[in-house]
């Protein structure tokens, strides 16, 4: 069993940073992996998305039925087709410290096909200032002169020892060697100080920072993204986009205040710009509360700076 650690390494962004580690031996899995996403895509693409878009079609215009698809949660990618960057946020990345932590509602996770979720999730949350994944950052930014003094190049290091290296067909990664694990914790050590040099870079990863909304009108942090904002909270950066990818339907109900299709959204789209992070812990919350941190001075280019220079 791996540790949690083990567990949670993955490329933040940018496959082709990470195209020295690959090896021959991954060839095979590496191709189911990507056989199974482009019939995973294709399907959604073929017959997925127009059945959702049928269905969101019915529910602007009040068609008979309306009322069960909004039952049904709404379809996720009709709505971001339709509110574009009304969906996205920006929030201070040290106030983002609540995430969903679905062990406190026994694993059970809505859809991430509907943008409205039902049941107790908002209430079962973590602790990100203790999360695995500011803590490995943390952890190389305050051991860059010697990365073989950190926590997750010994785990990496033991699974090589014991004859299993670390693997991941889906990222085309084997650390089968020590050069490969301190190539690959580098890597991460590079996006951390190219984020201090230029900022947080919108394009670089293959998620957005994707978070939800309470049914108080608050913000958590979905697993997407989560070494990115790691990064920019540990450098203190003034602001980072996030982008709503579900809301609870109590909250919902309560901004729309009965309205339906486009009306319902507009007031969806209003109402977002007022939600703001959950600072609190839940009632469900799988562990117990913990803490503060102090947070490391902050770094980052200075606006002022670059214009007196220019």
């Amino acid at each position: 069993m791996l540790s949690r650690s083990s567990q949670n390494v993955s490329a933040p962004c940018d496959d082709k940073a990470f195209a020295d580690l690959g090896s021959e031996h991954l060839r095979w899995a590496m191709r189911r992996v990507q056989f199974q996403e482009g019939l995973k895509t294709g399907f959604q693409d073929r017959v997925g998305t127009p059945i959702e878009e049928f269905l969101f079609q019915r529910w602007l215009k009040g068609a008979p039925g309306a009322d069960r698809i909004e039952r049904m949660g709404l379809p996720r990618r009709s709505i971001e087709k339709r509110l574009g960057d009304r969906l996205t946020l920006h929030i201070h990345p040290r106030s983002m410290i609540r995430d969903v932590n679905f062990k406190g509602v026994g694993g059970k996770r809505p859809s991430s096909s509907a943008f409205l979720w039902d049941g107790e999730w908002d209430n079962s949350r973590g602790d990100l200032r203790h999360g695995s994944r500011y803590e490995f950052i943390s952890d190389l930014d305050e051991n860059r002169a010697d990365l073989t003094r950190t926590e997750r190049f010994r785990e990496l290091h033991k699974h090589l020892v014991r004859g299993k290296p670390w693997r991941s067909a889906h990222e085309g990664i084997l650390l089968d060697s020590d050069h490969k694990i301190l190539t690959y914790l580098g890597i991460y050590l590079r996006f951390l100080d190219d984020m201090a040099q230029n900022g947080f870079d919108t394009g670089r990863g293959k998620d957005t920072l994707g978070v939800v909304v309470t049914r108080d009108g608050h913000l958590l942090k979905i697993n997407r993204g989560l070494h990115r904002l790691a990064m920019a909270q540990r450098l203190g950066l003034p602001s980072v986009p996030v982008t709503v990818r579900a809301v609870h339907r109590l909250w919902w109900e309560e901004v729309t205040a009965g309205t339906t299709g486009q009306p319902a959204l507009e007031r969806l789209a209003g109402a977002l710009a007022h939600c703001r992070p959950e600072m609190h812990p839940g009632t469900l919350d799988p562990g117990g509360e913990q803490p503060p941190i102090v947070w490391p001075t902050p770094r980052f280019p200075e606006p002022a700076a670059e214009s007196a220079g220019s």
